[in-house]
């Protein structure tokens, strides 16, 4: 036993050190073939999904040149594509372009702009009062200056930092709260700072909510479901430097525009400073501005996902399994029965035959679609029904495994069926079954890290948020892999323990 210990600490310290001796390399990058849009035919262009520059991108793909678009859910991941070589260039916003080329010597933008746009919040086609009454914000904070206070405030070497924007005095929030959908990995408009979301798009949000005497409310969520959150009601207004197109205006209504953009491209010049050293690159991702509290704050919301889902399929396993097993087993079938199981079936083939990220989107979008319910709550009940479709055919093939006679016997004894498969059967299936229903517990553990697409802040949207604030992708991917691998061990090592106390007491 002490062996398999010693050769799993070794896989966690090769893990490691595959990580940041491997991981860290990088290939030799050409200098980018791009140096104009008239370039862009026939090239690989990466882009942030459901973005203006993926919008406006889509119109080469398909082309006889033979054009590619490579969808990434954050910029920062299309950025750190550029760097290694893996796409031509980049589509995206300028400011968080600037921000992106300040941080990496190899990166420049091109002089020639992609395409003008203009910002606006994004507001539920059924709130037009909210929409006339941010309208009316916007206006009065155009009027008096503070809006342009608050971008100068973030963009512009003399005037950035002068001007941070500061709640008025006395304001009576008397209107309730205005939850704001965004996606804060995207400077200067929404970024972490000192682990409190700060930017332009947050700063006039929140001026916007002072005129409205509401308290804003800062919802961190994946770019591609804002528009979705605001739809369904889980949040008011989304803002994430999102440009007003036509196929969003379908869905989503927008309010007056409040800044002007562009997309620009971004390009590998060849130009790479030297790499920063392990101890730099450590200090810089979790010693400055505290980023290290990300991770035990994200591992907190994936243990308790893992922990009350894992109890909820449990309980809803056995139910399932003991219907799916009388049934199975019992000749004369009452039309009870007969209906529990169909219920069953139909659940399992559900849950079995769907993929957990679409479970997890509609029972916050749709199944919650008129209620705000707290997105780890939801997140709980979609994982643990799911959860509960695979523990039950775990469960039922331990109990299948039992040979009939036992039935027979305990029936023999007096024993009803429940008393036959709570005393006799349920004992030894559970330790036929515990090796499945631990994988699935792992499982679990580890499809919990897709919650970040409603809005919560799980171990692995901890490092995401801890790379797009530092650009560097080593070490928070590698620190979150081992997290990951350790809670894994410890359930493997408990699991292992009571397997042996189990076959211990059934001599």
């Amino acid at each position: 036993m002490k062996k398999k210990r010693y050769l799993l600490c070794i896989a966690v310290m090769m893990l490691f050190i595959l990580g940041i001796t491997g991981c860290g390399k990088k290939d030799e990058v050409q200098v980018s073939e791009v140096t104009c849009v008239d370039d862009l035919e026939g090239k690989n262009i990466g882009v942030q999904i459901g973005t203006t520059g993926d919008i406006y991108a889509s119109d080469y793909e398909g082309d006889e040149a033979g054009t590619k678009i490579t969808r990434f859910n954050k910029g920062t991941d299309a950025v750190q594509a550029l760097k290694q070589g893996k796409v031509d260039c980049v589509i995206i916003d300028e400011q968080p372009a600037v921000a992106f080329t300040n941080k990496n010597s190899e990166l420049s933008i091109l002089e020639e702009e992609f395409a003008i746009e203009e910002y606006a919040i994004c507001v539920a086609k059924d709130n037009q009062e909210l929409t006339a009454n941010i309208n009316e914000a916007l206006a009065t904070l155009k009027e008096n200056g503070t809006l342009a206070s608050i971008i100068s405030n973030y963009i512009g070497d003399d005037t950035k930092g002068k001007s941070p924007y500061q709640s008025p005095e006395g304001i009576v929030r008397e209107n309730g709260t205005l939850t704001m959908a965004t996606n804060v990995a995207f400077p200067p408009y929404e970024y972490y700072e000192n682990g409190v979301a700060t930017g332009i798009d947050v700063d006039m949000a929140r001026a916007v909510a002072d005129q409205l005497g509401m308290e804003l409310v800062v919802s961190d969520m994946e770019f591609d479901s804002i528009i979705i959150a605001v739809q369904s009601g889980k949040a008011d207004v989304g803002v994430a430097g999102m440009t007003v197109t036509e196929d969003r205006l379908k869905n989503i209504d927008f309010t007056e525009s409040y800044t002007t953009a562009k997309q620009v491209i971004i390009v590998n010049n060849g130009n790479a400073s030297n790499e920063l050293s392990l101890k730099e690159k450590f200090h810089q991702t979790f010693i400055e501005q505290g980023r290290w509290k990300y991770i035990p704050q994200g591992l907190l919301n994936t243990l308790i996902i893992t922990i009350c889902a894992g109890m909820i399929g449990i309980i809803l396993g056995f139910i399932l399994a003991i219907i799916r097993v009388a049934h199975d087993r019992n000749e004369e079938k009452s039309t009870l029965l007969k209906v529990l199981n169909g219920i069953a079936k139909v659940y399992l083939t559900v849950f079995r035959g769907t993929p957990v990220m679409v479970q997890v989107l509609i029972m916050y979008y749709v199944v919650f679609a008129a209620v705000k319910v707290n997105p780890l709550f939801a997140a709980i009940l979609a994982f643990g029904l799911n959860s509960g479709a695979y523990v039950a055919e775990a469960v039922r093939a331990g109990i299948m495994s039992i040979e009939i006679g036992q039935f027979e016997a305990g029936r023999s004894l007096g024993f009803t069926y429940g008393q036959t498969m709570i005393y006799i059967i349920l004992p030894q299936a559970v330790k036929n079954a515990l090796p499945a229903m631990c994988n699935e517990f792992i499982a679990l553990l580890k499809e919990s890290s897709i919650v970040g697409y409603i809005g919560l802040m799980d171990l692995t949207k901890a490092g995401d948020i801890i790379r797009s604030n530092t650009y560097e992708a080593m070490i928070p991917l590698c620190s979150v892999a081992v997290v990951y691998l350790i809670i894994v061990m410890i359930l493997t090592a408990g699991v292992s323990r009571l397997e042996r106390r189990l076959k211990k007491d059934a001599r």
